[in-house]
């Protein structure tokens, strides 16, 4: 759904610098904020994993001997570390390969536990792709799906969840925080809603979970999909969170052969990636409102470079957003040459790639955003090791980046020319 600037993945390598630790420190270094797309793994998680893919090869369902214990017993560490980043308990906790997978397990899973009650899901318009397509697929097994508007902010009236649900639905699906503009949904509001309408709340919560408070108890959450590639830990990893009580949710498998996790995701486990997920939890945790703080401080200031120039939209609400989550159009800039001037900064697109065309973004497009405007949207994201002075870098790159594209726009140069006046100063 997005593209790198680079046209694909930059040379990966990590440097540490004055107590930072960022990627990007190989000959040509390049400047990442990219961290919706994936995070860069926290040396304390690699450190963490190293023996699990070393003497510690156990596999956790080896019940007779000590290789299988060690393995098992570091799986419990990181479910109950998993477990109370998000207040859940540790038996809750379901580890998968992924979000795709947790996603794909959720929608499937309730809707064929639940069919014999009905066919009815509740979604929104702004969802990721491993939400949409799953609902799609479903929808051709016959299910109906209502997708609902957001306002200009990216956000879900709660009213709407409401007047959408029917008898005969199962489930609603609302992602906790956009991954293209930021926006934060009213979870609890939607959860008491589904709560009191007996229906089953999902949420992705990938973009939003080790990054700003959640709480499945107090959100009323039924059912949650995570991932450990967005929060410093590695890729390949997962987990869905699925109630025991109050009430007990019920999600049929989607994948069986060997009951692996009580029987709902078969399949041996990932123990160095799932070690390394749950230190990656533990260490949110306990580092996420002062990281939270830096790095919407780091925003705002990339926010104040930008707004230099005229003709800026930020996308999304100002407010209600992810700490990190910078979306911004540019007017008179096509988006693809405002990425080429940025070579050596790794960002995203508003556009996403198909077979012969360039299509805008589905998200910026439900918020009203025009497709002009979709076409020069840049997504930047910031995490732990962004700095102040990559902050600098980027906002000066920027501006004189867009000041030199639009020096070439005729519209450009026709509005100003009728004394709509230029960019302001630096």
């Amino acid at each position: 759904m997005e593209q790198s600037a680079a046209g694909g993945a930059p040379q990966s390598a990590f440097a540490t610098t004055g107590g930072g630790f960022h990627p990007g420190a190989s000959m040509n270094r390049w400047i990442y904020m990219d961290n919706a797309a994936t995070s860069p793994v926290d040396p304390r998680v690699v450190e963490a994993m190293l023996p699990y893919l070393g003497e510690r090869f156990g596999n956790p369902a080896s019940h007779s001997h000590a290789y299988g214990w060690e393995a098992e017993e570091a799986i419990s560490i990181a479910r109950g570390q998993v477990a109370r980043l998000i207040g859940a308990h540790p038996r809750e906790i379901y580890f998968t390969s992924g979000a795709t997978e947790a996603n794909n397990l959720a929608l499937k899973g309730v809707y064929e536990r639940y069919l014999a009650k009905g066919n009815h899901i509740v979604s929104s318009r702004i969802e990721h792709k491993a939400v949409l397509d799953p609902l799609g697929a479903l929808e051709r097994r016959g299910a109906e799906v209502t997708y609902l508007p957001v306002d200009s902010g990216g956000l879900v009236d709660p009213a709407a969840v409401m007047a959408a649900i029917r008898p005969e639905t199962v489930l609603v699906t609302v992602m906790h925080a956009n991954n293209e503009v930021g926006a934060i949904q009213e979870i609890g509001a939607i959860g008491r809603i589904c709560k009191e309408r007996g229906v089953v709340l999902h949420t992705d919560a990938v973009q939003s979970v080790g990054k700003i408070p959640f709480d499945v108890g107090k959100m009323q959450i039924d059912i949650a999909s995570l991932s450990a590639h967005k929060i410093y830990g590695p890729k390949g990893v997962g987990a869905i969170y699925v109630r025991s009580k109050g009430p007990r949710v019920q999600v049929a498998p989607l994948i069986e052969g060997g009951g692996h996790e009580r029987g709902l995701r078969s399949g041996t486990l990932n123990v160095p990636g799932i070690v390394g997920f749950g230190l990656a939890c533990e260490i949110c945790g306990s580092e996420m409102e002062g990281e939270a703080a830096r790095t919407r401080s780091l925003r705002d200031r990339l926010w104040h470079l930008i707004s230099r120039l005229d003709q800026v939209l930020m996308n999304g609400d100002p407010d209600r957003r992810l700490p990190g989550n910078l979306n911004v159009s540019f007017a008179h800039c096509e988006g693809e040459s405002l990425m080429a001037g940025l070579r050596g900064i790794a960002v995203s697109t508003g556009s996403a790639c198909t077979s012969a065309t360039l299509e805008p973004s589905h998200v910026l497009k439900a918020l009203g955003v025009s497709e002009e405007l979709a076409h020069s949207s840049i997504r930047f994201s910031l995490g732990r090791f962004n700095t102040a002075e990559e902050v600098e870098t980027v906002g000066a790159r920027v501006v004189e980046t867009a000041r030199r594209l639009r020096e070439l726009s005729p519209l450009y140069r026709m509005m100003r020319e009728a004394g709509e006046g230029p960019d302001g100063g630096a």
